[in-house]
């Protein structure tokens, strides 16, 4: 259904593979958010892969399709494909809706491999910027029909998904480079969702740093605390520098 896809998948895999030792091999899939792709996780990537991880960085279609259709037809055959190789845990770090296909995804299948999750500004309880622009065509247009999930009314697929069960560390931004937005949104913000939205019932760990929505998943400070959180499933607040 998705050949460029599932060849990039292979490509990512094949390159990957011989940077770790075979008896302690575990997988990150990151996704990355709506409207962005696999190229604004590219540093994050390569963090991930000089630790020692097999680093699997998908390219997706955010804007084409619903939620439960980029998790059922995409992100499953890429789960399909780590568990056939000698895997023994899968873990997966996210940015914004990234997280949603995730959570989506590990709420209809069980995954013996599954490791930790890392969220990095996760829409967890949705959006308000959603609701105020859904009804508009341009939205409808540049969003898709994924976008169109991501309120906080009834019709939000996030609040439908109900508490996690698996390890999950949340990050969340409070810089906002977008005054409109941030009018639009209660409590602090990082410009697209309200730190409090970021939150969902049953997270392990959960830690605040001050970066914007857009460009979280750039910062050397993040980068540290995906992998603490990978290999302890805490966060560090050491120093707790940005």
């Amino acid at each position: 259904m998705f050949p460029l896809l599932f060849a990039f998948f292979l490509s990512a895999c094949h390159s990957s593979r011989d940077t770790i030792a075979s008896e302690d091999s575990e997988c990150v899939i990151l996704l990355h958010g709506l409207k962005r792709s696999f190229h604004s996780l590219e540093k994050l990537e390569k963090h991930l892969s000089a630790s020692g991880y097999l680093v699997i960085n998908l390219d997706y279609p955010s804007t084409k399709y619903p939620i439960p259709d980029l998790a059922e037809d995409i992100l499953d055959e890429v789960v399909i494909e780590c568990k056939q190789t000698p895997i023994e845990k899968i873990h997966f770090v996210t940015h914004s809706m990234g997280g949603i296909v995730v959570r989506y995804y590990l709420k209809h299948h069980k995954l013996p491999q599954i490791g930790r999750v890392v969220m990095l500004s996760p829409p967890n309880g949705g959006t308000e910027l959603v609701d105020f622009h859904r009804k508009s065509l341009l939205f409808k247009k540049t969003h898709g029909p994924a976008g169109q999930q991501l309120g906080t009314g009834a019709e939000s697929l996030p609040l439908e998904l109900g508490p996690v069960d698996f390890e999950l560390g949340i990050i969340s931004g409070n810089r906002s480079f977008y005054p409109l937005n941030s009018a639009l949104i209660p409590g602090p913000d990082d410009g697209i969702v309200s730190v409090e939205r970021t939150k969902v019932e049953g997270m392990t760990d959960f830690i605040l740093l001050p970066y914007s929505h857009p460009f979280i998943m750039q910062k050397n400070a993040v980068f540290e605390q995906v992998i603490q959180f990978l290999k302890s499933g805490k966060f560090s607040r050491q120093g707790n520098r940005p």
